[in-house]
């Protein structure tokens, strides 16, 4: 059930020139297209053959990060029919592109390679608009670590394609090796709220286990789970000392921490990871000498949340997103024909776009 596909075949320079595409092998047989694709392209086949069309791909947003273009071209090089034949320019992954500005071409015989058009959308578009969050996300923490933490907001099918998106954007930290498998990650993490509620809530025996088991590895301990994140993350540096390497706090939205008891939120929103809970770990860290104790935040970050944090410096090392980088909306893209055998001929409206930053695809 499953095509291969090695990108190395594509002439053009990939970031992942020794990668390999795993493809459902029912994308050659239309199990993929719309109905309507295959439908043409009997008839072209039977009454309007060996036409040579040009079909375009774009999208209509600003500043999108593009991705997705060479997972396309290796699509076109296993399901085109005489591949060598046609001419095709793109753009690369990781380029930024504007609205209206084409990142693929391809001109041929339409039966040859027409009925993948919403299959190549598709990839554009997922691969695109993650990674364009991820992008913005990244840009937005000034050079801090993101820690990928997108495998449980969609289907678990797209984790590698999702992965290969935060890698073009720049993340290289991720939570499975899924996430990492197009460009030879593994996944990485530290402890679940599992680990501790079978402990009974006992974060220090939690972290006894987790050492035990993975001596070797850097442990950052979840201090949030009893919603009193200062004086559960002290207590472990206390314990562990140099052993700790960061804590991670993971409020929910709709609580707030038991440091606020008694003190006066009224002017500021103290739910879930808020940065007075952030300025007051941070705090409380370093008036016992645990300096080399990281904070780790996560629980809905968005950029738009990681620019307030850090433009009021909050004291975070690392940021866990999530939910954010899975957004799908982001960015949709179209494939026009716009031109019939070499002359203009599209639907009204839509053109023929020249671009001189499009690259000639050579296939092996």
């Amino acid at each position: 059930m499953i095509d291969e596909v090695k990108l190395k075949e594509c002439g053009k320079i990939s970031r992942l020139s020794n990668k390999t595409f795993k493809f459902d092998e029912r994308i050659g047989h239309g199990f993929y297209t719309a109905e309507y694709f295959k439908k043409v392209r009997n008839i072209i086949t039977k009454h309007q053959p060996n036409q040579t069309v040009t079909m375009q791909w774009f999208e209509r947003k600003d500043n999108i990060m593009l991705c997705g273009i060479d997972e396309a071209l290796a699509m076109i090089k296993e399901y085109g029919v005489d591949t060598h034949e046609l001419e095709i320019f793109a753009l690369d992954d990781g380029d930024m592109i504007s609205a209206y500005e084409p990142v693929l071409k391809v001109s041929g015989k339409y039966e040859n390679f027409g009925y993948l058009e919403n299959v190549i959308d598709a990839v554009l578009a997922r691969r695109s608009s993650v990674a364009t969050n991820a992008f913005r996300a990244k840009k937005a923490c000034q050079g801090k670590t993101i820690f990928c933490m997108a495998d449980r907001q969609d289907d678990i099918v797209t984790q590698m394609g999702d992965g290969y998106a935060c890698y073009v954007a720049g993340i290289r930290l991720v939570a499975t090796d899924a996430l990492g498998a197009w460009w030879g990650a593994k996944g990485q993490g530290t402890m679940p709220h599992a680990l501790i509620q079978m402990c009974g809530g006992d974060v220090i025996r939690a972290c006894e286990i987790y050492h035990d088991t993975y001596p070797d590895e850097p442990m950052t301990a979840l201090v949030d789970y009893n919603n009193d994140v200062v004086t559960d993350a002290l207590r472990v540096a206390r314990v562990f000392g140099d052993k700790l390497s960061a804590v991670r706090v993971d409020t929910s939205a709709n609580l707030i921490d038991k440091y606020f008891i008694g003190k006066d939120i009224s002017g500021f929103d103290a739910h879930g990871v808020c940065k007075e809970l952030i300025f007051a770990l941070r705090d409380a860290l370093d008036r016992e000498n645990f300096n080399h104790v990281k904070i780790v935040v996560s629980s809905g970050f968005t950029p738009e949340k990681i620019q307030i944090f850090e433009s009021l410096k909050v004291p975070v090392d690392v940021y866990g997103v999530g939910s954010f980088i899975t957004r799908n909306d982001t960015v949709g893209f179209t494939g026009d024909l716009v031109e019939l055998n070499g002359k203009p001929q599209a639907k009204y409206g839509r053109k023929n776009i020249s671009s001189n930053r499009l690259k000639k695809v050579i296939f092996d």
